[in-house]
């Protein structure tokens, strides 16, 4: 079986958001999947994707503040058609990524006890964000 959506994830302001509850509340066909794999692609290039700390907020909050001191607004980029968040946004981006693959098992994604999805958006405004999720199995 193969199935597709767009899902969609609300405006987030800048920063590291665990969106697994919001993303895989959108996939009713997930719960007929014995065995498979999902497949999300984060169809924005100033925003990213990742499996990190699914707990403490403390660790996005320190995932940020690395980020905006290894990636500075302040450099001298010559892309800044959106603005000074515009290029270090792309930079974050390429860095982190912006797809997954996840196994599904049961009718449920098997994350480790302490790994969520994350959303890293990196414009402060960023605006909704679409994702591309396929999934396959049986």
């Amino acid at each position: 079986m193969w199935y597709q959506q767009t899902l969609i994830l609300s405006a987030k302001p800048r920063g590291f958001h665990l969106v697994t509850d919001e993303l895989l509340g959108q996939m009713r066909e997930l719960a007929d999947i014995q065995i498979g794999l999902l497949h999300l692609l984060l169809q924005h290039t100033s925003a990213s994707l990742t499996l990190n700390e699914n707990c403490d907020p403390t660790v996005r909050q320190d995932m940020e503040q690395h980020f905006l001191r290894t990636v500075p607004e302040n450099a001298r980029y010559q892309h800044d058609y959106e603005g000074p968040d515009d290029m270090p946004a792309h930079i974050k981006s390429s860095l982190l990524g912006a797809s997954l693959t996840l196994p599904v098992r049961l009718g449920r994604v098997e994350l480790g006890r302490w790994q969520g999805i994350w959303l890293g958006e990196h414009r402060i405004h960023g605006g909704s964000r679409q994702i591309v999720a396929t999934l396959q199995g049986e």
